[in-house]
């Protein structure tokens, strides 16, 4: 197992934050705000940032908007501080130029999603994975089934991992606790990371290397405290605070996830804001429940001080 003092300083390495996006009341991105937040994060302890992830709702923002996210990051991120821009498209061609704009840039490595236009077959995958490989730049698969209908399966990645050289990592978003097992055993050169919040403490067991996440976002320093914990093995310590935030972890795995989890955020105090369309607001007894979840973990945090 890999603790977040032993990073063996690969910048996908320790507790990554998938960051939401700040729209204003106008739903314009309110880009000082975003910097602030990246500086936040930093001050907090966690390791690094992924804008223009699902959680920065990427697909709803422009182009220019998207470029401009990725330079905020940067520009903000202190020395040390990782910034590994999603760039998620349609095909390779749009991905491939997404990770060229993020090597210009100076990114540390990107996070790339399968082909999302449809769901492609395993030969078309590795291809799209081989394309953006081309870049030079560290990728690390994300795989989030759910979304794209295309499930990075351990054999699957075991083949974009023979022949994707610059594929280093995956964002393990399945659900599925017992994959960690079988992609170290399909798939050994991959770094395994926690893509989904509510299964850190299972999916350590196994042996992780990082955690891509949503909750940081408005619990940093509790995340960071509870990673550090289970990548160390020290799980007595652990399962109090797993229990505590575990039901808030859960909005992380439903479709609801970038209004749970911005609601969160304003309820902390820090700036969550509002979606874009198809995003509408969480229904009113959703908004109660995740109101409910946070405040049981905040109590929680209160009450062990």
């Amino acid at each position: 197992m890999t603790s977040t003092n032993a990073t063996e300083n690969k910048p996908w390495h320790g507790v990554i934050t998938a960051t939401a996006t700040p729209f204003n009341a106008a739903l314009e991105i309110d880009f000082d705000k975003y910097a602030d937040h990246v500086k936040w994060l930093a001050e907090n302890g966690t390791h690094g940032v992924v804008p223009n992830g699902s959680l920065g709702e990427y697909q709803v923002l422009t182009p220019e908007e998207r470029g401009q996210m990725v330079a905020a990051a940067i520009a903000a991120a202190p020395k040390g501080f990782s910034v590994i821009p999603g760039v998620g498209a349609y095909g390779a061609a749009e991905s491939r130029r997404w990770t060229e704009h993020a090597a210009s840039l100076g990114a540390a490595a990107v996070m790339l999603l399968p082909p999302n236009a449809y769901r492609a077959n395993d030969d078309e995958v590795v291809a799209h994975f081989k394309e953006v490989s081309k870049v030079g730049i560290p990728i690390i698969a994300y795989n989030n089934p759910f979304d794209t209908r295309v499930d990075l399966t351990p054999q699957l990645l075991g083949r974009i991992a023979d022949e994707a050289e610059n594929v280093v990592a995956v964002k393990e978003f399945s659900g599925d606790v017992k994959r960690v097992w079988q992609i170290h055993e399909l798939a050994p050169r991959l770094d395994v990371l926690v893509g989904a919040d509510d299964v850190l403490l299972e999916l350590s067991t196994g042996g992780i290397k990082g955690w891509i996440a949503g909750f940081p976002n408005s619990l940093p320093k509790e995340s960071v405290h509870l990673y550090e914990l289970v990548t160390s093995g020290r799980y007595a310590e652990a399962a109090p605070i797993y229990a505590a935030v575990h039901n808030v972890f859960n909005w992380d795995s439903r479709k609801e996830f970038v209004q749970a989890i911005k609601l969160s955020m304003d309820l902390v105090g820090r700036y969550g804001g509002p979606t874009r369309l198809p995003r509408l607001p969480l229904p009113a007894a959703d908004e109660a429940k995740c109101r409910k979840d946070v405040e049981k973990a905040l109590a929680f945090f209160r009450n062990s001080k």
